[in-house]
């Protein structure tokens, strides 16, 4: 098979697509969730990830996996890409790869993997394994230390593997890694619009958006400014997008874990978009009454710098 088309479809901007909860948390809401795709689609975006980090795909169940997915390739146009997260034991992994394969996804992302004793050797069969299972394309998310240089760089030249989304905030490892894999990857900077000019400057070829989901135009925007080489424009946008970015960062109060504000940030922006964010599931908590209010400081200054 030839992936040079979905690898083609890859260059841009992929929108990692929240998944809205009822009130009490407990199910998918999948009219709202259409609804918000339509919003993204709207604006001009066409690559969607389903159950990644974004979608709170540890929170999710195998079945809720599945039909998220499904929702995602009805509710978009014939022109959109389906990248659907898939991850766990390799059981679960090919698993949820059939059912989406046969939903008519894309190419699937595996998830960053979670074991607690890992070895190089078992990361490179692990990834073949699901390769061989599949005929979709599949894309590597490297979220830490875990996927280290020479596992990317041997499985770059499996047919099937297309891409990496590259979410650690490391440019020399990244740029040294793109340089090392002798294979035909589609890179993704992963760690959002506040690196785009470095990472594109060092081979990134499309971003990954979590804010996308309420600020598409700005972040569509960003990519157009950067394959014009509009560098000047790159960094005004980017610098309006940053505050935001940098809140998601934060811990939140009452809490030394990194990151924790990340996807309630994301919710809470689609709903002062006019959109429906709803609650994060468990181990998420929501955002404090001050970063509520900062983000819809941020939000407007995007609205006022982008827009």
């Amino acid at each position: 098979m030839d992936y040079r088309d979905i690898k083609q479809r890859l260059q841009g901007v992929a929108f990692t697509t929240a998944t809205p909860f009822s009130e009490d948390g407990k199910d998918v809401l999948h009219d709202e969730l259409s609804d918000n795709l339509h919003r993204i689609e709207d604006a001009g975006g066409s690559i969607f990830i389903p159950c990644g980090n974004t979608g709170e795909y540890y929170s999710l169940s195998t079945s809720e996996r599945i039909d998220i997915v499904g929702t995602h390739v009805e509710a978009t146009g014939d022109d959109a890409t389906i990248v659907a997260g898939a991850g766990g034991s390799t059981k679960t992994a090919k698993y949820l790869i059939s059912e989406y394969e046969d939903l008519g996804v894309d190419a699937a992302m595996v998830m960053y993997p979670r074991h607690t004793y890992i070895h190089e050797q078992g990361l490179i069969e692990y990834f073949r394994e699901l390769a061989d299972s599949t005929d979709l394309g599949l894309v590597i998310y490297k979220r830490g230390e875990t996927i280290p240089r020479r596992v990317i760089s041997e499985l770059s030249t499996v047919e099937n593997i297309v891409g990496v989304k590259y979410a650690v905030n490391d440019i020399n490892d990244f740029s040294q890694t793109v340089s090392e894999s002798p294979g035909d990857l589609v890179w993704l900077n992963g760690i959002a619009e506040r690196y785009t000019p470095s990472f594109c400057l060092e081979g990134a070829e499309g971003n990954t958006t979590g804010i996308g989901n309420f600020i598409p135009e700005a972040v569509l925007a960003l990519q157009e400014a950067v394959e014009a080489e509009n560098w000047e424009r790159v960094r005004e946008i980017r610098d309006a997008l940053r505050p935001l970015e940098d809140l998601r960062e934060e811990t939140g109060p009452n809490n030394s874990l990194a990151n924790a504000n990340n996807v309630p940030a994301v919710k809470y922006g689609m709903e002062l978009a006019g959109l429906y964010g709803g609650p994060v599931r468990k181990p998420l908590v929501e955002l404090s009454e001050e970063d509520r209010q900062r983000v819809e400081e941020y939000y407007q200054q995007v609205q006022d710098t982008t827009l």
